[in-house]
């Protein structure tokens, strides 16, 4: 990893279900209905979030339900297609087992049910971070989100603009629901999302390890454009009522404030978080 440096140095310088595919399908258990699913957390659900699943960690794909009463819509038949691709076993579902599995929330007839991920966080950090090589890494620490909207809607910004991991407290903060992998529409599976016990210890390991730690503040006196992201640089934002806890916020080596030119005072979360990121991304690019 490159060497930590100050952002303001520019300026001063210038185990799976698997079957053979011809006996993917229609499969169903000896009742003629799909077994329950023991957590309704290790579900995802909605064509899209679906569609990456199959398509980047089939491995992940424990079955994959489809809705009976669908089955002759083509976005439908093109993930039993993929399915059968990566010999994920496929069950036909009826719409109220779907509907209870997605608590209530549109699935657009399709549900897949998942593997936990392997791993600790400290090692899902590390590896994230080692697979970048000589990259200066982009990270997206997240301090008590709650909103799984807002969560999601984050790591979709942060698939785009890949970044290496985003990091967020394991407790009161919103996780990886459902619902957060169907707003980030695949991203959830792309991009790391590290649950870490102690959010400032995580914060003082990335400072040491070179990573400039840059907050957002709207009493910052710095904006977000006067500093040098093109670095090893760790964007953290607080929860969307209180902002950061003061550990969090004593923890950023600098805090900067989006300048805000209309009545209101500040943004959304996810809509601040994309905001940040992409200049981050216009400054790598033009470096």
């Amino acid at each position: 990893m490159p060497r930590r440096r100050d952002p303001h140095d520019a300026r001063r310088g210038g185990g799976h279900d698997r079957r053979a595919p011809d006996a993917v399908g229609r499969a169903r258990d000896a009742r003629g209905t799909p077994p329950a699913v023991q957590s309704a957390g290790n579900v995802a659900y909605g064509i899209h979030s679906v569609r990456v699943l199959l398509q980047r960690a089939p491995q992940r794909v424990r079955r994959l339900l489809l809705a009976s009463s669908r089955d002759s819509a083509s976005r439908l038949q093109e993930l039993r297609a993929l399915a059968g691709q990566a010999q994920v076993t496929v069950v036909d579902a009826d719409d109220s087992q779907l509907d209870k599995l997605a608590d209530g929330e549109r699935h657009q007839g399709v549900i897949v049910e998942l593997a936990p991920r392997a791993g600790d966080p400290e090692t899902q950090l590390e590896e994230a971070l080692e697979s970048l090589g000589d990259t200066p890494p982009l990270l997206l620490v997240l301090d008590g989100v709650t909103d799984p909207h807002n969560l999601g809607a984050c790591l979709r910004s942060a698939d785009a603009a890949g970044v290496a991991a985003v990091i967020v407290p394991r407790d009161r903060a919103a996780g990886l629901t459902p619902v957060v992998r169907k707003v980030a529409a695949g991203a959830a599976e792309t991009v790391p999302l590290v649950q870490v016990v102690n959010l400032a210890r995580t914060l003082r390991e990335l400072k040491d390890r070179g990573v400039w730690l840059v907050g957002t503040s709207d009493d910052a006196a710095r904006t977000l454009y006067d500093l040098d992201l093109s670095g090893p640089t760790a964007l953290v934002l607080g929860s969307e009522g209180e902002g950061m806890r003061r550990l969090t916020r004593e923890a950023c080596d600098e805090l900067v404030s989006i300048p805000m030119a209309g009545a209101v005072e500040s943004l959304n979360v996810s809509v601040a978080a994309g905001v940040a990121l992409f200049e981050a991304v216009r400054q790598r690019r033009r470096g």
